[in-house]
């Protein structure tokens, strides 16, 4: 299965051009999860859970017999729990995403919390090209130009977890011991095409917030604008419109002679602004993530926020001091999601604090997401996706994916809260008995993933029941499977 299409290289480099030149604005021309943040604190490094870091020699190019240098591939791996060989333990495996492994380690503790009930393995294996899975040596040689970055696909990363895993198994003499693949975002789509192609090496799929049907012709590109547009008129519509009219305002003062400095001062930024529609994707990269991460509960995933971010912001430009211009209102309010801890002097709007630009170049190739927005039903700037020119055949593996799901899948749970704006493109009803979709109407980006605490909501305790029961259900099925084999 090719995961987006089988494009040839120079097909994707003018794909990455195509957007640049028909876009009539800087922003919305990618999805990002998560994308450009502002400086963050260095809690975001935190290790909560206890692992060993190992690394491990991956073929650059899976497919083919090109003379090209291994890269180290880094993965962390806890043994604490695991079983053993005798009580054939299960090998709980993440798909890691697009950023540092240790990041989505830390922020994914219903892995580490079922483990002991399992006896399992956990192991959270980084994509290359992110974190310190460089090819080539460094960062800047992975991303010096279109060669290099050419081996980073989501195939390739796929390839890189099944050989690892294969080659983990036999040297710990495990080969018998099922494997559970996990993943949110970027990472659940990943685990759930893993189950598919790789349906021999993983017994099943928990693919948490995975939009594996946000592409062309599949879902509307309005979707995800709306969701997160919705999340926000469900708080409160004054915020909401207050923010729909604050583009127009924004984009006629960094017209003004001195506007470009001003806004540079009302929004605290480190360096002066050149051009306003920088300030205007900082501004909608916030909306989208604060959607996101609306959880319940204080949480550091992305930033320090407080419980129902969204509440607090809406209540910041809400409560804006009276005689506050539109463009100090709304900074009090995304000050929420970029300075919440209050221990940020100023924003970089290019920072990158979790290693996370690799996405621009998948996002611009292989997972090219349309999004629109409407000007009927959006609290953005109207705007259509166009991608006419792009080959037909690129699309071919999506147009029926559910039809493809049914044939050849088995064992995925995809599971998904309608607050996650995310939740537009990833499968909301049961494909089959074995792929069922666990949707909950409050639930934010992959949840479900988070560790619990004392203020988890009944539906969210349910939610990760129902989760742990089918995983039982694939780890025992395997094992009647394998005594049924060897009593053959």
């Amino acid at each position: 299965m090719a995961i987006t299409a089988t494009c040839s290289l120079s097909l994707l480099v003018n794909t990455f051009i195509f957007f640049f030149l028909t876009s009539s604005e800087a922003f919305h021309l990618y999805p990002r999860f998560p994308g450009k943040l502002a400086r963050s604190p260095k809690t975001l490094r935190t290790k909560p859970y206890q692992y060993e870091t190992r690394y491990f020699d991956q073929r650059l190019d899976h497919f083919s017999f090109s003379d090209l240098p291994n890269y180290r591939q880094r993965y962390l791996i806890n043994t604490d729990y695991w079983s053993g060989l005798n009580g054939m333990g299960p090998i709980f495996f993440y798909c890691g995403n697009e950023g540092d492994i240790e990041w989505f380690a830390a922020n994914t503790g219903f892995v580490w919390e079922i483990a002991p009930r399992f006896g399992a393995m956990v192991i959270f294996a980084e994509h290359r090209y992110y974190g310190e899975s460089m090819p080539y040596g460094s960062r800047e040689e992975a991303y010096k130009n279109a060669a290099s970055l050419s081996y980073l696909t989501a195939e390739q990363a796929l390839a890189d977890y099944a050989v690892l895993l294969t080659v983990l198994k036999q040297h710990m003499s495990a080969e018998a011991c099922p494997v559970v693949l996990f993943g949110g975002s970027y990472g659940g789509m990943l685990a759930a095409w893993m189950r598919l192609k790789y349906p021999h090496v993983a017994v099943g799929a928990l693919a948490s917030s995975a939009p594996i049907l946000q592409f062309e012709d599949i879902v509307p590109p309005e979707t995800f604008y709306d969701i997160v547009s919705n999340d926000f008129r469900r708080e409160s519509a004054n915020c909401l419109n207050t923010i729909k009219e604050s583009w127009d305002v924004l984009r006629s003062e960094g017209l003004k002679g001195d506007g470009l400095l001003q806004l540079t001062k009302t929004f605290g930024l480190c360096r002066e602004l050149k051009r306003i529609d920088d300030l205007l994707n900082w501004l909608d990269s916030a909306y989208s993530f604060l959607a996101m991460v609306n959880y319940p509960y204080p949480s550091d995933f992305l930033m320090p926020l407080p419980g129902n971010p969204i509440k607090e912001v809406c209540r910041k430009i809400d409560n804006c001091p009276s005689g506050s211009s539109i463009s100090e209102c709304i900074f009090e309010g995304v000050s929420v999601y970029y300075n919440y801890s209050g221990t940020v002097d100023c924003f970089e709007l290019d920072d990158d604090p979790h290693g996370m630009d690799g996405w621009n170049w998948q996002a611009c190739t292989e997972m090219v997401m349309p999004l629109s927005s409407s000007q009927e039903t959006s609290m953005f700037p109207a705007y259509d996706f166009n991608l006419s020119s792009f080959q037909d055949e690129c699309w071919e593996d999506f147009q029926d994916f559910t039809s493809y799901l049914k044939k050849f899948g088995s064992n995925i749970i995809f599971s998904n809260g309608l607050l996650d704006p995310w939740s537009g493109g990833s499968v909301l009803q049961n494909v089959s008995d074995t792929i069922v979709a666990l949707v909950t109407d409050l639930g934010a980006h992959h949840i479900d993933l988070r560790a619990a605490t004392g203020n988890d909501p009944d539906w969210l305790v349910e939610q990760r029941a129902s989760e742990i029961k089918l995983i039982e259900g694939w780890i025992k099925k395997h094992y009647e499977e394998k005594t049924a084999v060897s009593s053959m």
